[in-house]
């Protein structure tokens, strides 16, 4: 529908009014941010990371205020166009706008293009790397390799069967490429450290079909972690938005099984169940938000792909490491100083594990001996790799 001029600002104003209270002087330098989450603010994953991070831009630069929507999914919101949320965010004063899910790829680039004067993140695609994807759109996305790595690590120093479960959302090159490198940092860990047999050591991942439950759709994440420990495993690595795994490892841990859990994404999601949790790898986003936030305030805006990792002098700096591992209770003190070597290693370069001899799952070649591989072909892996159970497709 065409609307007047008039009838589009007095709708803005409103909205503005709504938002913000009464006007002050300082309103007009205001910075107006949205962001889109995947899933609840308060998920303790993968959204509430998000939305402490922006919680914590309000703090650090001066006149930024954030906007949001969550539950932004099929389940929760049937029918609903990123574009159409977008065109909310945007009537409301937002001069940039963050999607926070790989799901969202589509909807972003033709939000992007549909409002050139707005500046987008996507997170965690990779448009900005095509010359045709329009120049108001980036993408950030945080290595959190490493922090798998150390999950893996510390799975493998914990468990006492050599069975570890990997709990998996869906399967794409992101969610393969993090399985992936919580294998190798527990293969390194239980051949590297505790000298064993690489064949005595079973990494199996199941898949559950979206970021988290969604029931009726997905598999249940807890009757999954459950069949994991009922098989035999000891420990089990989360790679979804939720802390289902670590809630069912209390559950076991309160009924006497020796039992461990790694949850996934938030600093805070020990918390749920600190007994049965030997850390959590987690993504700080305050990095790659402030950077991008402040050059679309000082008009310094470039369309950029940043992959960024963590600040190694100081993996826990919330101010500038964008990956984290926080050790949990249940991590013995020998495997702390065990992890702590190994992400000295990492951080060095000492320790390089996507280096070959590597095979993929089908028994081609990876990786030839002495060969390492390039951000390009661990972003876009295509298969789990030789030593890992579950589906790569």
């Amino acid at each position: 529908m065409k609307r007047t001029m008039t009838g589009f600002a007095l709708a803005l104003v409103a909205a503005l009014a709504l938002l913000l209270g009464p006007l002050d002087s300082n309103a007009s330098d205001d910075f107006i941010f949205g962001l889109l989450m995947v899933g609840p603010a308060n998920d303790h994953g993968w959204s509430q990371a998000h939305f402490e991070a922006g919680k914590e831009i309000e703090k650090q630069i001066p006149g930024s205020k954030m906007i949001y929507i969550d539950k932004v999914n099929p389940a929760d919101r049937p029918g609903i166009t990123i574009p159409f949320l977008v065109d909310d965010l945007v009537s409301k004063g937002a001069k940039l706008i963050i999607g926070n899910s790989d799901d969202m790829t589509d909807g972003i680039r033709e939000a992007a293009m549909l409002h050139p004067d707005v500046k987008f993140i996507h997170i965690s695609g990779d448009d900005a790397l095509s010359p045709e994807s329009p120049d108001n759109l980036s993408n950030l996305m945080g290595r959190m390799e490493y922090g798998q790595m150390m999950a893996g690590f510390a799975a493998a120093m914990t468990t006492k069967t050599g069975k570890i479960g990997y709990l998996g959302p869906l399967i794409n090159d992101e969610t393969k490429r993090l399985a992936a490198s919580c294998f190798l940092g527990a293969r390194y860990a239980w051949t590297n450290v505790l000298k064993k047999d690489p064949a005595t050591l079973s990494f199996k991942v199941s898949w559950i079909g979206f970021w988290f439950n969604i029931p009726g759709v997905t598999s249940d994440p807890t009757q999954v972690a459950k069949n994991f420990f009922d098989s035999g495993m000891d420990v089990v690595v989360s790679g979804i938005d939720t802390t289902e795994a670590l809630i069912v490892a209390s559950q076991k841990k309160k009924e006497g099984a020796a039992v461990a859990a790694i949850p996934y994404d938030f600093k805070g999601a020990c918390d749920s169940a600190p007994d049965a949790c030997l850390g959590v790898p987690y993504f700080n986003w305050f990095p790659g938000y402030s950077h991008f936030i402040n050059s679309a305030k000082n008009n310094s805006w470039k369309k950029e792909w940043l992959w960024l990792g963590p600040e190694w002098a100081d993996v826990n700096n919330n101010m500038t490491s964008s990956i984290a591992y926080q050790n949990g209770n249940a991590l013995s003190k020998a495997a702390r100083t065990e992890l702590a070597t190994f992400t000295k290693g990492l951080g060095d370069g000492s320790i390089a594990l996507f280096t070959g001899p590597l095979n993929f799952q089908d028994k081609s070649v990876f990786l030839k001996k002495g060969e390492t591989a390039t951000d390009k072909q661990i972003w876009n892996l295509p298969q789990l790799l030789e030593g890992m159970e579950g589906a790569s497709k």
